[in-house]
């Protein structure tokens, strides 16, 4: 029988890439996960690993290893899920990862509800955007993400993770407030009368947007494209908070999402955006195997009241 320690790590090579973030991950010296793979190499009776450069890659017998590891790992949790949910308390830790306009809007309220329900279960928290968190979820550093989904890009959907929608997040082209005295462009004047209209009025304007690679860059540089013009992009940050300031002080303009108010009113101008790009999709996402996992249930439901809450405020 193989050794499931070792089927894990390789299942994590497969994840992280190397065998530096291996050890790093699982705080192991890099030789120790090496002789341990070459002893389950020994155990299965073929190479599972070849050179690529100076780093390896999983042969096609190892993937068929990863995956009935994958198939195992997942019924662990599961008898895990069963256990705890024969208990009559709720403890242990929960790791989340959040991005930032979700942590800000609905999880304080969330672990509000959970310290009144659960006080014994231990929630961390951390921020990160989807593209980091969803592999670090399927590498099991979480155990639930808060994801979000743009207009037109369509996350990948791994078969060894669920979702469920959270909220529908309305997007918004937003603009400095104007003077009294002047006609700034997002007025409500006659160049602005339709939503392609008030974008492409923007077609010289300076920007802020999130960093290229990210699934809100890749929507906002279609939007604009789609109007006719390519954006002059002087400012690249996954801090909403500072897209909202730079709109603020006259410095850019920006796509923001409701998430990003919090309760609070808008302090800028906010416009439509054309049909069809006008909200983003705020959702959790679980591993399959965690997913009746009472403390994974505990939380979906306190983020969706927390979502119910807000809205109810708004």
């Amino acid at each position: 029988m193989f050794d499931l320690h070792r089927l894990r790590l390789l299942r994590e090579l497969k994840h992280r890439g190397t065998l530096a973030a291996v050890a790093t991950a699982l705080s192991y010296a890099p030789s120790s996960v090496s002789q341990q793979l070459s002893q389950l190499e020994a155990e299965v009776g073929v190479p599972l690993l070849e050179p690529v450069g100076r780093r390896v890659r999983l042969t096609e017998q190892a993937e068929i290893l990863v995956a009935h590891t994958e198939a195992v790992l997942e019924r662990l949790e599961r008898a895990e899920a069963d256990i705890a949910t024969s208990l009559t308390e709720l403890t242990g830790t929960l790791r989340i990862a959040s991005f930032q306009t979700a942590a800000l809007a609905l999880v304080p309220t969330a672990l509000s509800l959970l310290r009144e329900l659960h006080p014994h279960l231990r929630v961390h928290v951390t921020h990160m955007e989807p593209e980091k968190a969803l592999p670090a979820l399927q590498a099991r550093d979480f155990d639930l993400v808060l994801a979000e989904e743009y207009p037109g890009n369509p996350n990948p959907r791994p078969a060894e993770l669920e979702q469920e929608d959270l909220l529908e997040d309305p997007l918004h082209l937003a603009l400095p407030k104007p003077a009294e005295d002047t006609d700034a462009p997002g007025t409500d004047g006659p160049d602005t009368n339709t939503p392609l209209v008030a974008l492409r009025s923007l077609a010289d304007h300076p920007w802020v947007m999130e960093p290229e690679g990210t699934a809100a860059r890749h929507w906002a540089m279609t939007l604009c494209r789609n109007a006719g013009f390519e954006p002059d992009v002087r400012f690249e940050t996954t801090d909403l908070l500072l897209h909202l300031r730079l709109v603020e002080q006259k410095h850019a303009a920006a796509f923001l999402p409701d998430l990003v108010w919090s309760g609070r009113a808008p302090t800028v101008t906010l416009q439509r955006l054309p049909r069809g790009r006008r909200t983003r999709r705020v959702f959790t996402v679980v591993r399959r195997g965690r997913s009746q996992h009472p403390a994974v249930l505990a939380c979906r439901d306190a983020l969706l009241r927390a979502a119910a809450l807000r809205s109810d405020q708004a």
